[in-house]
């Protein structure tokens, strides 16, 4: 099967300006959002200094996954992603199921990351967090970042990039300074003992939080340059670079704040006790900066989602429109910033965390296993076909297996109501239709 033969790919209007840098982008930003600021005490209580290869185990478990959408992002040149792949490996209801829960999980991580920061704000304009404060303040982050998606894919890559470039030069200060103040004492002797295998196997939970929402970056592949060259090296390149950063930041952390395991802040400690209070004031704009950078890829990539929805006929036409201007799915971009506003204002989202890494899980086994269904049609110049016959989309599927395992029975009867839901909007789309 050739890419032009699949008939929404020729429907799509939106323009190629997503190039390597950007695809990477929306690699390091899904993945290093909110999370990184805070993992480090709850790593080093569970897994004490052995907490650093606990990070470089998540990353090896995660690796198999991303993978497989490194190759499977290499097959399509149209929007869609996940949706894409389950729709035409499993049938349209199978792609629909993956796109909501993604989708529904999206939205819930967005709504969340606005809440923090506003919080963030707070810290320096405290009328921020306050009552009819906080809900402008709410209103004007969700309005910002949609005008940002509606007026086009650079303005929104460009915005992302200089989010990214002052989240990175924060977090790199860190282990840099670090490395510089504290010398020698930074590398783990790893002379303690060794922590049991349940805390190292609730460690691993924890900090797999900290791998997940690289799938976004593959979702907007229409508009791509290079889909099948860009995707699997934004993707291994951004796993890459995440997962060193992340190990540098909890040898230097460990070893900055001595009470790690009790820290409730656990960056914003370290910077403290290197830099003085200037470095927490300059760790508290690297929060906002990650913040914003995520939340920009997050709108991006989601809104792209019920965009393609629309194309296969699952969701209204109306989500399907793009501006004339701007050439921007612009009604998909103010429904995701309206119902994220009311999340954000109304809604409380610490019992709904958990589910959002369900239904991740549940989008990555059925991407893995779209592997041998699709693998035949697409093999062809160009593809990034993974070594190993289909042992590394075995392996994704039994890493998930065994995530899921972890999760709370709460969580799975909350994914199986979203479920539910989504069964009830496909039926009625296909009805429409």
């Amino acid at each position: 099967m050739s890419d032009a033969q699949n008939p929404t790919e020729t429907q799509e209007k939106l323009p190629r300006n997503l190039g390597l840098w950007g695809v990477w982008m929306l690699v390091v930003n899904g993945l290093i959002g909110a999370g990184i600021f805070g993992l480090p005490s709850g790593a080093a209580a569970l897994a004490g200094e052995y907490s650093v290869l606990i990070y470089a185990f998540c990353a090896l478990l995660i690796l198999p996954v991303i993978l497989c959408f490194a190759e499977l992002g290499s097959y399509f040149r149209g929007t869609g992603g996940p949706v894409r792949y389950g729709t035409l490996a499993f049938g349209p209801f199978i792609g629909f199921q993956g796109g909501w829960l993604y989708y529904l999980a999206r939205l819930i991580s967005f709504s969340a990351n606005t809440v923090l920061l506003t919080d963030s704000i707070a810290y320096f304009l405290p009328i921020a967090g306050e009552s009819t404060g906080r809900l402008i303040s709410l209103a004007l982050i969700c309005i910002g970042l949609s005008v940002i998606n509606v007026l086009g894919s650079v303005e929104s890559i460009r915005s992302m990039t200089v989010f990214t470039i002052i989240k990175f030069a924060v977090l790199i200060l860190l282990p840099v300074g670090g490395f510089i103040i504290l010398g020698a004492e930074v590398i783990p002797r790893f002379d303690s003992p060794v922590p049991p295998f349940s805390d190292l196997g609730s460690a691993a939970l924890l900090l797999i939080y900290a791998f997940v929402g690289f799938e976004g970056a593959v979702v907007p592949a229409g508009e791509a340059k290079r889909p099948e060259r860009d995707m699997p090296l934004g993707l291994l390149l951004g796993l890459g670079v995440v997962a060193v950063l992340y190990m540098l930041i909890q040898l230097v952390t460990q070893v900055a704040v001595p009470n790690l395991a009790d820290s409730k802040t656990p960056l914003l400690d370290a910077s403290a006790a290197l830099f003085g209070s200037s470095g927490a004031v300059i760790l508290m704009i690297g929060v906002v900066a990650s913040v914003l950078a995520n939340l920009i890829g997050a709108m991006f990539s989601s809104t792209r989602l019920t965009y393609a929805l629309s194309l296969e006929k699952s969701l209204p036409a109306w989500f399907g429109a793009v501006h004339p201007k701007f050439l921007t799915p612009a009604n998909s971009v103010i429904f995701f910033g309206i119902s994220a506003f009311l999340l954000s204002a109304f809604g409380s989202f610490t019992v709904l965390a958990a589910m959002t890494v369900l239904s991740r899980l549940f989008l990555y086994i059925m991407s893995c296993a779209a592997i041998p269904k699709l693998r035949p049609q697409f093999r062809g110049q160009g593809k990034f076909i993974l070594p190993g016959g289909f042992a590394i989309p075995a392996l994704g599927i039994l890493a998930c297996l065994w995530l899921m395992l972890q999760v709370s029975e709460r969580s799975i009867w909350m994914t199986a109501i979203f479920i539910a839901i989504g069964t009830g909007l496909y039926w009625l789309g296909k009805r429409q239709s």
